[in-house]
């Protein structure tokens, strides 16, 4: 066994961070400056959904754990990191799990990255936000099925947008403006028809006791199609609904895809 690498997985957090539709601004304050103060502090408003970050069950529905409930080990685990390929609105599937299975196969109490390459459109974007891929019921009933012990995606949630707020659902529409452009996407579907429920996989997997991870991103092509080990560790926070996380891939530097490392320009990609 060579060298063991640590490969960040994250996208980078500050005030510019590309947000999900409805939060408000993250806000960062310089407290105290150096040339005034002798020591430079900040203050800091954000909500826990943003970046690279953890769902806590209570984040779904009522009666599920908060962040400081659940244990340390649900966010480390060894893993597979599936390649599935996807395009605007496409859905994972679970013909699409298969196959990646049977590439690289998972066991059971595996953590499972869903890479679909949406992750480098990471950005303030409608592209990024309302145009990506995803999951929905097949993907969750699925994950369920194999005794997946975590599920991460590159994407911004884990279920399709509109399958989200974003959608006709919860708080939503957030943006109803896209629902004929879907019509004519799909040759005449409407969207309340082939996205019926509310964040189905969020909740199928949550009620199962199975963690998830949105905005997965960093350097992850180069574990794209890897066994390796995974680590996305939330803060220590009391009734917490999630928690932004810095996620880590464990790896034997030979095992790495010879590619560059991403350069992300701050705010936008």
């Amino acid at each position: 066994m060579g060298k063991e690498v640590l490969v960040d997985l994250s996208h980078p957090f500050g005030d510019k961070c590309p947000l999900w539709p409805y939060f408000t601004d993250v806000k960062i304050e310089r407290m105290h400056y150096m040339a005034k103060s002798g020591v430079l502090s900040q203050t800091v408003t954000t909500v826990m959904h943003c970046t690279t970050h953890a769902d806590s069950p209570a984040h779904v529905f009522e009666g599920g754990r908060f962040t400081h409930e659940i244990p340390l080990e649900c966010y480390y685990g060894d893993a597979v990191v599936w390649d599935i390929p996807k395009k605007k609105w496409e859905l994972v599937t679970a013909k699409d799990l298969d196959a990646a299975n049977e590439e690289l196969p998972m066991k059971e109490g595996d953590i499972i990255i869903v890479h679909t390459g949406w992750n480098k459109y990471w950005g303030d974007s409608t592209q990024y936000f309302c145009y990506s891929p995803g999951l929905g019921r097949e993907a969750g009933e699925w994950f369920v099925a194999h005794k997946a012990k975590a599920i991460g995606v590159d994407q911004q949630a884990l279920d399709h947008p509109l399958h989200t707020a974003i959608g006709p659902h919860g708080p939503g529409p957030l943006r109803p403006d896209l629902f004929k452009e879907y019509k004519e996407w799909s040759g005449g579907h409407e969207v309340i028809d082939d996205f019926q429920e509310w964040e189905p996989c969020h909740n199928i997997i949550m009620r199962a006791g199975i963690l998830g991870w949105e905005n997965v991103g960093g350097d992850i092509a180069k574990v794209v199609g890897k066994r390796c080990k995974i680590s996305g560790f939330p803060i220590r926070w009391y009734m917490g609904d999630g928690s932004i996380v810095r996620m880590v891939a464990y790896i034997d530097e030979a095992d790495l895809n010879n590619v560059p490392d991403r350069v992300y320009k701050y705010g936008t990609q």
